[in-house]
Parts: structure tokens; sequence; C-alpha cells
């Protein structure tokens, strides 16, 4: 089935704003998206309509209460979790796996060991480098092939053993674009009696992701990179989440899921997300159903926004193609990530380069002049970018296009870097 931005670009009001004339062609969206228009009105209902705290009598409160549980199902309807209280908000995702990690770390002891993987955000790094530091914990680390930009599994099997606790390793790489093989990594680790813990900031956003097939213990994500606000999301098994311990203030709630969500949440993100989850069952309705036989047992919104990833991650997978294809007929040109046509249904659309004598902030600043958004460094990814060689050089030029871009728009974005590049 073949998608048409044109059917969903009216609905993002961001695509219409032209500068100095200029049409803006978002590439930037790796790092955060354009939000449609249902999502800018349900936020906004959300404050002027339903602003208040929780557990009150009075009617803006109660329905501030519904906004929040129509947040959890939304985000369990997207991952398909077990249950709305499964799923935890909070800041962003930095902020969330900071605070879980403490939690976590209250289970550990000096000498146990956590996996970490050199292809995952810092985010999904730091915060357990440092919680490592702090128990005596040890780090063993996981490589990726710099050749093929993928895991060898088989390398996981030799670091895990039984002091192995935790597992830590992205739904996909925000520098290669790589989609990781998380079931089986899942599978391992919890085989080896360790848990997982996912970073899918980067897969949310294009893949179909169902928690309960991946297997996996804790899985964090981003609304801001799905067409929604600022605002992070954790699901976290509910035979995992109950045991720990979580640090809150005393009055705070000490059920699920409330008791691991720090002080008043923002309401008007949560409003803002489940209206992301609600576009996207939209184009599932409109343009799923070829993908319904994949989800027999799913029904309503949760069918159909998972048959609308698959329906965009096929346009996305043959944009990225273009774009790839593109890419490696310039002279000097090296895509750091799978370029097989063959294979790119093993990766994003999220496609980073560099060029042999351009650094990658230059490029990027032409970009801008041209009212092109893309961004260039290490993009936080700063295990990758060591790994490839590229950290002490300006990292990479990361171009990130998502079902609203256009064959056209990448074709411009080309035909650019052949003149920024010659």
């Amino acid at each position: 089935m073949t998608f048409d931005p044109g059917t969903v670009r009216p609905q993002f009001p961001a695509l219409s704003i032209k500068d100095d004339g200029r049409p803006r062609i978002y590439l930037d969206n790796p790092a955060g998206t354009q939000v449609p228009q249902m999502v800018v009105d349900r936020m906004s209902e959300c404050m002027l309509e339903k602003s208040a705290n929780l557990g009150g009598y009075f009617r803006t409160s109660k329905l501030a209460v519904e906004v929040e549980q129509d947040a959890r199902r939304a985000m369990a309807d997207l991952l398909n979790a077990a249950s709305p209280d499964e799923i935890i908000y909070g800041q962003n995702m930095t902020t969330i796996t900071l605070h879980v990690a403490r939690s976590i770390g209250k289970t550990l002891r000096a000498g146990d060991e956590i996996v970490l993987s050199r292809m995952d955000h810092d985010a999904n790094v730091q915060p357990w480098v440092l919680l490592a530091r702090d128990l005596g914990l040890v780090v063993r680390w996981l490589e990726f092939d710099l050749d093929s930009f993928e895991f060898d599994l088989a390398l996981l099997d030799r670091l895990l053993n039984d002091r192995t606790r935790l597992v830590c390793v992205g739904g996909a790489s925000n520098m290669t674009g790589t989609i990781h093989d998380v079931a089986t990594i899942c599978r391992k680790a919890r085989e080896a009696g360790a848990l997982s813990y996912i970073d899918a900031v980067q897969s949310v956003p294009h893949i179909s992701t169902d928690v309960q097939e991946l297997g996996c213990d804790f899985l964090v994500c981003s609304a801001y990179k799905f067409f929604g606000p600022h605002q992070g999301i954790l699901y976290g098994r509910r035979e995992v989440l109950e045991p720990l311990e979580a640090y809150k203030v005393r009055p705070a709630p000490d059920a699920l899921p409330w008791r691991f969500e720090t002080g008043t949440q923002s309401h008007e993100g949560m409003a803002g997300t489940a209206a992301a989850v609600d576009y996207f069952a939209v184009i599932g309705a409109a343009h799923g159903a070829a993908y319904e036989d994949r989800y027999p047992d799913f029904s309503g919104r949760r069918l159909h926004a998972h048959t609308a990833m698959d329906c965009l991650f096929e346009y996305e997978t043959g944009i990225a193609q273009q774009l790839i294809d593109g890419l490696t007929a310039i002279p000097g040109v090296r895509v750091l990530g799978i370029t097989d046509g063959a294979a790119m249904r093993r990766r994003v659309p999220t496609v980073s380069f560099v060029h042999e004598s351009a650094r990658p902030s230059d490029v990027a600043e032409q970009l801008a002049v041209r009212n092109i958004f893309a961004w260039s460094g290490h993009n936080y990814a700063l295990e990758a970018a060591s790994a490839l060689g590229i950290l002490d050089r300006g990292g990479a030029v990361r171009i990130g296009p998502v079902h609203y871009n256009t064959s056209n728009e990448i074709n411009t974005l080309l035909e650019a870097l052949g003149s920024i590049l010659d």
C-alpha cells in the first residue's frame, strides 16, 4: 500500500510556515517532530477547561482525572501494555531513567553486573554508569559491528553470566538508525536472570511496539518524537514495578502507577500524548486495513494505532531508501548505517553521514541557510560516535524524515547537499 503524505500534511500547521518566502523542510525529526492540530487542540482544551489537581470533588478536578486515565489507556494501546497501571508519565525519558535507576539500584549489590550498549543514546548509558559508580557495580559493554552497524548477539551471550542483573539497550539507534532485535535481547536477559531496560525513544515513532511480545521489563519513550508534546513515558511490567521502592514524598499515593510519578504531572502533556496516539489511530482506520491480520487480538484504538505504524513504516522505508541512494551518490559521503536496499526494514529513516572534507556543523549551517532543518554533532550518542571515530571530528550530519516529509523534500535536500559538498 502506498501512503500519500499529502493526506496528513494539512493537519500539521507548522508545515505551512514560510520564512522570508521559503517553506520550512523539517528533517530534524529524530530530535523532535511537529504536531498535528488535534494535539494542540487537546492540550489547549485541557489547560482552558480541565486545569486542576487530581482528587478533588469539583468539576475541573474530575475532568483532570479523565485526562490522566485516557493518557494511560492511550499509551497502553500504543505499546500493548497489559494494563494502564503499567504506564508512568514523567518530564522526559532522561529524567524518568535517572529516577527509576535509583529504585532499581536498591535491588543491586556491589559486584553485580549490568550490560550497556555502545550504540545507545547517553540517556540509557550514563544513568547506569553513575549507578555503577555509586554502588560498585561492574559495567560490561555490548559492542556493535562497525561495518554492518548491527549487534552480533553472540557477543551478548559471552557477556551474560550469573552476576548480570540488568541489560540496557535501545530499540533503535539515534545515530545509525539500526533497529535492534529487542525481543531476542530481552529473552537472553531473562534467561540469565536479568531485567531489561529498553530505550525506545527512536523506535516507537516508526515501528509497531508490543511490550508483551518483546518481553521487556521496562520500556521508555518520548511523545515529542512521535508528534506529541514534550513528555516522557515509562512502561514497567507490573511484576517488576510492584516490589520496587519508589522515591517519593510521603503524601504521594503508594499504588501504581502514581508512586513513581514525582509531583504534579503535566496534564496538558498527557492530554497531548493521548491525542498523538489518537492521530495514529485515525491514520490506521483510514489506511491500515491491509495490516489488520497481523493483530487478530487487537481492536479499537489499539488495533488502528498499530496498523498505522505498519502503514507509515512502509512509506518511511521507501523515503529512507531514496535518501540513502542520493547520499551515497555524492562523492566523499559515507552513510553511517545500513544502506543495503534489502535490509531497509532493519533500520528507521534516521540517517547520519559524514563527508571526507566538510565539517558536519558547516553542512548543517548551510542547510539551515536554505531553510532545511537538520542536526549535526554526536546527538548524545557519545559511545556510538566514539566507536565510529567521529566524536572528535564534529560527529555527523543527521537527517530524519518521517511520514509527513515528501519525496520532493528529499530531492530538495539532495540538490542542496550536492551544491554544499561540491
